[in-house]
């Protein structure tokens, strides 16, 4: 299959269950060429409108996958669900075809550690993953939002603590005191994007910070 990408990175997505029609559905969405793969022809066909190209195939097949020219994109994302056999004999072709980043799915702990062995970039376990994003924010007084980046780092949304309020950023030396990175500041309806050490951090400015999981602790505790 000849593939022409109409943005600079290419995504395929194997498997049309929900979390695979979803996250192919979203980078489409965001303009990107997305090949969305099934092996189930009724999903083929449900799904064939939603994405630039769907197509039924066998991806634990080596020679399906290279027909399919798989090495042509920047990211494959494993989204099989169910047959936990597929996923992962899916993610050991991908990696000895050698495709540059792999995205695979998992259900349980066990299917975490498995896909981590043998090669997979990211492993994502939505149950988990959106159990431990429910329970952060619902144990936070003020954190908005909490994206999990790995065991030890997130990104969050978190309310100015009062501490630091009506400071500049480099006032409020939010780096050095805590380890964290301010990367954009929700101001109302607008979003300052890479904010300037002279912003100052105003009562309801949102902060989207990234670092360590201790270190948001530590600027929570502010609020204490």
């Amino acid at each position: 299959m000849n593939w022409s990408p109409q943005n600079e990175r290419q995504f395929a997505v194997i498997g049309l269950g929900r979390f695979g029609r979803n996250i192919a559905k979203a980078l489409y969405d965001m303009g990107y060429d997305v090949l969305a793969i099934d092996k189930d022809m009724e999903r083929v066909q449900e799904f064939s409108n939603e994405v630039t190209h769907v197509v039924q195939a066998d991806s634990t097949d080596e020679d399906a996958l290279r027909s399919l020219g798989i090495l042509n994109f920047d990211v494959v994302i494993v989204a099989i669900g169910k047959d936990t056999e597929a996923n992962i004999m899916t993610t050991l072709q991908l990696k000895e075809i050698g495709v540059p980043y792999i995205v695979a799915i998992a259900r349980t702990v066990l299917q975490i550690k498995v896909l981590e062995k043998i090669g997979a970039d990211r492993v994502v376990a939505p149950e988990r993953d959106m159990a431990r994003r429910v329970a952060y924010n619902l144990a936070s007084t003020n954190i908005m939002d909490y994206i999990e980046l790995s065991p030890k780092f997130s990104i969050v949304e978190i309310a100015i603590p009062k501490l630091l309020r009506n400071k500049t950023l480099r006032e409020s030396n939010i780096r050095a005191k805590y380890g964290l990175n301010v990367v954009a500041i929700k101001r109302h309806d607008n979003l300052i994007i890479s904010p300037l050490p002279t912003e100052v951090l105003l009562e309801n400015d949102i902060a989207i910070v990234v670092g360590s999981n201790e270190s948001i602790n530590g600027l929570e505790e502010l609020e204490k």
